[in-house]
């Protein structure tokens, strides 16, 4: 009885190796179809968590740096984001291209304390798809962050303006 038992969990701990393993060499080899990246660039990947709602959801991608500000004027990093089909496999990837040009709001601010803060390019929206990591292409020094955004699955109703009689 004990060498069953001993069979058995055997059996069962190697396949949970092997379909461990299976998992991991066929998510590299999906991340491995992308380009490498080129001089100068960062491959950066999004694992996104897959949920039941992921049709209620958007990620929005920012590409900047950790930079002291002024403290007080809001402050931003020009550039531009790039949606690239990956060819023959239906999956796309971004690539974030910026000059490093910074720019920010003019306000004179009394008592303004210089801070560090994470200068942000503007944000790309797009789709929420829990069963496909985002993988992105950016300058090297910068960093990659994201927001979830949630919908509210209710629908709401909007108003009839009616017309106004003169």
């Amino acid at each position: 009885m004990l060498k069953k038992i001993m069979s058995t969990t055997s059996v069962l701990g190697l396949s949970l190796i092997s379909t461990s393993l299976m998992a991991q060499s066929i998510y590299k080899v999906g991340l491995e179809a992308f380009p490498p990246p080129q001089k100068g660039q960062k491959q950066m990947v999004i694992e996104v968590p897959h949920s039941a709602n992921d049709i209620n959801k958007k990620i929005e991608i920012f590409v900047g740096k950790t930079m002291q500000t002024d403290g007080c004027n809001k402050t931003f990093l020009s550039g531009e984001f790039k949606n690239t089909p990956l060819e023959g496999w239906g999956y796309t990837y971004l690539t974030f291209t910026t000059k490093g040009d910074i720019g920010s709001t003019r306000k004179a601010c009394r008592d303004a304390h210089p801070k560090m803060e994470f200068v942000t390019s503007s944000g790309y929206l797009t789709d929420y798809n829990g069963r496909m990591p985002i993988v992105l292409y950016i300058p090297e020094g910068y960093d990659a962050k994201y927001k979830i955004y949630q919908a509210d699955p209710d629908f709401y109703s909007a108003t009839e303006i009616l017309e106004k009689k003169k």
